[in-house]
């Protein structure tokens, strides 16, 4: 048949056109799959862009390819429930990410994306630090190279908007020693007695979280830490946390206090802790309060002051001027579950207590 125009009716045109191509030839104008290390790499290009403020909100495609590319990471790395994470396919694409500065661009370019691109964003930072490549945390060595991004991080606790999210990526961050020692030696650490603080109820609890994990992820990080700045860090520590006003605020404080004393690696801090009258009086205060939570957690640090064989004669002192007060405290002292290990320790205090005598 001839090719060409047939006239179906006056106002209708129907064009004729060769049949299709066989097949096999249907493949080559497949669009290509993309490797995670091509996600990376647009997701990059975009980021620049949007960094450069060339792109806004109503730049509808250029964003709108950003969020499914950030998606798309989240699902390399994490899976979903068709399919677990292939570990070559993560590899790739952790190594693309620290390659150049991705994760920068991601950073400084969070602020401008809509909440459920940030939400995949923070899950996709997180789960990178934990992404080894030929068994070594890539991510470390560029954090090591790119610390400041750690003081942007730390000062959005200042901002509202952001705060839940970079404080995510944050605790992430502090997974590796490295990381912790720069945030525990910056001048933020003593931000964190503020943060913790905010009124905001979300973004306080998130800031004690990372303030917990800085104080307990790396032993003898944090060990070397207390022993050079112990003075400071527990005026703070006891006038901002565990005299604060907030309930929850003392019962966190006075608990976390119990974990970092009870540490082994943090034994030489201990002993001087408890060599304190002032720590002494702060304690006996919280084992006095109606929360039993808080006495329960108060008790676990003040034992410790008990047990100390080297007590000054101003602590004994303490202990000796108060200890009917103290016994009866600790008498009526019980938790709801039995606790063998807890009535014990109990017991032996109210031993030691009982015992000492006064020294000139």
């Amino acid at each position: 048949m001839e090719m060409g125009l047939a006239r179906a009716s006056s106002s209708e045109v129907v064009v004729y056109s060769e049949p299709p191509p066989p097949t096999e030839s249907k493949s080559l104008f497949k669009p290509k799959v993309r490797t995670p290390a091509d996600i990376v790499r647009n997701t990059r290009d975009l980021l620049r862009i949007l960094q450069n403020g060339s792109v806004n909100k109503r730049d509808n495609d250029k964003m709108i390819e950003l969020f499914k590319n950030l998606r798309e990471m989240k699902t390399i790395l994490y899976g979903n429930s068709e399919a677990e994470p292939v570990p070559e396919a993560c590899s790739q694409l952790t190594q693309e990410f620290f390659n150049e500065n991705t994760f920068r661009l991601l950073v400084e370019c969070l602020p401008k994306l809509n909440l459920e691109a940030r939400k995949d964003a923070t899950q996709v930072v997180a789960n990178l630090q934990r992404q080894q490549v030929q068994s070594k945390l890539i991510a470390s060595d560029y954090l090591e190279k790119n610390m400041d991004l750690m003081d942007i991080l730390i000062s959005s606790y200042e901002n509202p908007e952001m705060a839940l999210h970079y404080g995510a990526m944050l605790r992430e961050c502090i997974r590796h020693q490295i990381v912790a020692k720069y945030v525990l030696e910056s001048p933020h650490m003593k931000k964190f007695f503020n943060y913790i603080q905010i009124p905001n109820f979300d973004i306080a609890a998130d800031a004690a979280a990372t303030f917990k994990e800085l104080m307990t992820r790396h032993k003898s990080t944090v060990a070397e830490f207390l022993s050079n700045n112990y003075q400071w860090f527990f005026e703070e520590y006891n006038s901002k946390l565990l005299e604060s006003s907030n309930y929850i605020t003392r019962r966190q404080a006075v608990k976390l206090l119990g974990d970092m004393l009870l540490d082994r690696s943090n034994a030489a801090v201990m002993a001087r802790y408890v060599s304190s009258r002032e720590n002494l009086r702060i304690l006996m205060n919280l084992m006095r309060e109606s929360s039993k939570s808080i006495q329960i957690e108060a008790f676990h640090v003040f034992k410790l002051f008990a047990a100390n064989q080297k007590k000054p004669p101003d602590i004994i002192g303490i202990l000796v001027t108060n200890r009917n007060k103290l016994l009866r405290l600790l008498g009526d002292l019980k938790i709801d579950k039995e606790d063998e290990q807890f009535e014990a320790d109990k017991a032996q205090v109210m031993k030691e207590i009982a015992a000492l005598e006064p020294r000139e």
